[in-house]
């Protein structure tokens, strides 16, 4: 796969982990656009492999040819990442800011404590998708698997597809939008009506990853916390 042609300029800096270790990879992102000027990168050859374009603080623009393992994007701050590939476990965990798009399927925890940014899946993302989101945007074209936005904080999650079983067990106050059939709720969370703001909430989300005018958004189901499970109480303890 050419990801040059996804690039909007030839890059600055072409790595190719087929032939040189991770550990360069990474330390290089975390000096650019501190140390050099080196702004868009490309990275050839990933290979699945594990913690890929992790910890970066910068506003750079990175994109990676291929597949990824795990925690690809971790920690992201500032930078722009496109997976041309599947992720593997916990991509984009802990990103604080920055915009991560990836062009395939997701695995188990993607954006898992995110606390800002975007993530973008275009296709299908597993289990445990935005676990403890903590502020986080993720937007799955595809659907979702079982326990996602479990004990979801803040940030949303739209769904253009299906979710799987418990959808967000023990969420606190992050919003949740999925189009599709939703396989059974999780212990607190309820579906509340679709008003006004929140059509336009979830317009300007789908606005901010490009997708505007991509899908009816008048098809999207709410869904919340009941708010019974903020502090213990006797009377809900089957809940718990």
């Amino acid at each position: 796969m050419n990801a040059q042609t996804n690039l909007k300029a030839a890059p600055d800096e072409t790595f190719d982990l087929g032939a040189n270790p991770l550990r360069e990879l990474n330390g290089a992102l975390h000096k650019a656009g501190v140390e050099t000027n080196a702004r868009r990168w490309l990275v050839a050859n990933p290979n699945g492999r594990h913690a890929v374009a992790c910890g970066i603080n910068a506003p750079l623009d990175v994109t990676i040819a291929g597949h990824v393992g795990y925690y690809c994007a971790g920690m992201n701050q500032q930078a722009r990442v496109i997976i041309e590939g599947n992720a593997g476990v916990g991509v984009a965990e802990n990103m604080m800011s920055g915009f991560v798009h990836v062009k395939g399927d997701a695995s188990q925890a993607a954006g898992a404590t995110a606390h800002g940014g975007m993530l973008l899946i275009d296709g299908n993302a597993g289990a445990r998708c935005g676990i403890s989101m903590k502020g986080v945007d993720i937007i799955v074209k595809g659907s979702i698997g079982h326990m996602s936005a479990f004990m979801g904080q803040a940030g949303s999650l739209i769904v253009f597809g299906d979710a799987g079983d418990a959808l967000g067990d023990s969420l606190y106050e992050a919003k949740l939008f999925v189009r599709g059939t939703v396989k059974s709720l999780g212990a607190d969370c309820i579906e509340k009506e679709m008003r006004d703001e929140h059509k336009a909430h979830l317009a300007e989300k789908l606005k901010a990853a490009g997708l505007e005018g991509s899908i009816d958004i008048s098809e999207f189901k709410r869904y919340g916390s009941a708010r019974r499970l903020y502090n213990f109480h006797i009377d809900n303890v089957d809940a718990y």
